[in-house]
């Protein structure tokens, strides 16, 4: 597949992924704010945190390694293999889902059963429904793989919707029934998702359109796992890979739920606290999720298939370095950007929006506070996650075991520093140790791109420096919002509310003009992609 034709459909891919986490997260934020109304701040945080905690944990262990592992390099290979080592994630999803399942209820605090009933049985749903959602993962792969983009959004939303319907229905009708209600949505929503591949593939496999673009798999059978006359079941270079990975990925769940672990396991904050926390984390990472996640993912794939791994820059195609090249640099500038705006126009519009979502409970507090400082977060989170995509795309294996290393001491760092923070800070200090660890990854991400691109006349890098002129627009604006909010919010009544917001919508079309001024590059190739 030709580099160009690879950056254009993975720009689709992400464009797609960014348009279905708005959905996802417009979807998710209404529902916050309607089950705010019906049920207690422990409930949700049991469920949010603790029940969330467990299912994420599963599938990112049990499959994380095998997704980058199996996405690297190109769609032509003996594909029976990649298939057979990735229904290797099912039993590992079940070792997890059992070990931690255990662990959630015997090790960990229970919850008192008058404010959160049938939280035994929540644990082993969440721990079942991330088994089932395993059960898809070989078709997850390759439909990535070849960039199907409308399967990926009409199964997501699909399931995403349903879970949101059913939720609000059990909500209504029986809001005593507590964490069962969270237990069946889950339940659902990932037999959806995985219902919706398996149809899917049952129509295409043995289908005209498969046939025309050479579709390496002919029929279901063939998805299954199979045992190949005289080879090998797996093919080993992609196993020793995924082992690698494994052991980061341990890592990196580790440093990216830290905080939550530290809730879970160190009963640092009640239950209580952990709903509000949660309810502020989740308003805060919108961005992050809808934008910045879908460009990781699917810059990872063009990274990983332009690029060969392991190469240095001299020995690749000229064609394909430059283009990357080029591609890293705009994402920089793209994601450095979006994080700018969050963080300058986050710090004086928290605790308005927090008023307006969820009233005093969450307006009043701390909660403001948590949600300035994730406003700097986002820049952090927007920065690392590219710069991560194209240094794992291109790592060696050798190079993934050396990183394991500093992850691992990461970690410890990561987890202390969270933990005395949190002490002396409370919730914020979570915030703050994640900006700590992402300003580290960042580094280490920076110094691998830098000594990779060394030898060449390509400086990707200069994608993190924006203009002086809109950087000088970026303060003026941050002073301007900041006096704005001291003056106009938020206990002024609805008509200071509303010339707060016009002095913002005014700094931001002042930061928009100047942005489409000065960044013309980006903004043509935004325009193009």
């Amino acid at each position: 597949m030709a580099s160009q034709e690879v950056l254009s459909q993975t720009t689709r891919l992400a464009s797609s992924t960014a348009l279905l986490q708005v959905l996802f997260r417009v979807v998710t934020f209404g529902l916050n704010a309607f089950t705010l109304r019906y049920l207690s701040r422990e409930l949700i945080g049991v469920v949010n945190v603790r029940l969330t905690l467990l299912y994420s944990t599963v599938v990112f262990l049990a499959r994380e390694a095998f997704r980058r592992a199996c996405l690297s390099g190109s769609t032509k290979r003996n594909w029976t293999k990649t298939i057979n080592l990735l229904w290797l994630t099912v039993p590992l999803g079940v070792f997890w889902s059992i070990f931690l399942s255990l662990v959630w209820l015997h090790l960990l605090e229970v919850p008192d059963p008058s404010v959160v009933p049938h939280y035994q049985a929540g644990v082993v749903a969440f721990g079942l429904s991330a088994i089932i959602e395993l059960l898809g993962e070989p078709l997850w792969v390759l439909a990535q793989a070849h960039l199907f983009v409308r399967l990926k959004v009409i199964a997501e939303s699909l399931s995403v919707v349903s879970k949101c319907i059913l939720t609000v229905i059990l909500v209504v009708l029986y809001p005593q029934w507590g964490v069962y209600i969270f237990s069946l949505a889950q339940l659902l929503y990932v037999s959806v998702l995985v219902m919706c591949y398996v149809i899917y593939f049952v129509m295409f496999l043995g289908s005209p359109e498969a046939t025309k673009k050479s579709f390496p798999v002919a029929r279901m059978k063939a998805l299954l796992p199979n045992l190949i006359e005289d080879e090998t079941f797996v093919n080993w270079k992609e196993a020793r890979l995924t082992w690698s990975f494994f052991k980061q990925s341990f890592l990196k769940q580790i440093l990216t739920e830290g905080e939550r672990y530290v809730m879970t396991f160190l009963n640092v904050l009640n239950f209580g606290d952990q709903g509000v926390y949660d309810i502020v984390n989740n308003l805060g990472s919108l961005v992050a999720r809808f934008i910045f996640l879908p460009i990781e993912e699917s810059f990872y794939v063009f990274f990983a298939k332009v690029l060969e791994r392991g190469k240095s820059v001299k020995d690749q195609k000229q064609d394909d370095i430059t283009m990357a090249a080029n591609v890293l640099e705009l994402l920089l500038k793209l994601v450095l950007l979006i994080g700018l705006t969050i963080t300058v126009f986050g710090y004086a519009y928290s605790q308005l929006a927090l008023d307006i979502y969820g009233g005093s409970m969450l307006s009043s507090g701390t909660g403001p506070d948590l949600l300035r400082c994730y406003s700097l977060y986002v820049l952090f989170l927007a920065v690392n996650g590219v710069t991560e995509c194209f240094t794992f795309a291109l790592m060696c294996k050798e190079e993934v075991d050396r990183y394991n290393f500093v992850m691992l001491a990461l970690s410890f760092t990561f987890l202390c520093i969270s933990y005395f923070l949190t002490h002396w800070h409370g919730s914020i200090g979570f915030i703050l140790a994640n900006c700590f660890n992402m300003g580290i990854r960042i580094a280490h991400s920076i110094h691998y791109i830098y000594d990779y691109f060394k030898e060449s006349t390509y400086r990707p890098l200069a994608g993190l420096l924006p203009s002086p002129s809109l950087a000088l627009v970026y303060i003026i604006s941050g002073v301007i919002t900041g006096f704005s909010e001291v003056f106009f919010c938020c206990d002024k009544g609805w008509m200071a509310r509303l010339m707060h917001i016009g002095v913002g919508a005014l700094c931001f079309a002042a930061t928009i003009i100047t942005m489409f001024c000065t960044e013309t590059k980006l903004i043509h190739f935004v325009r193009s992609q």
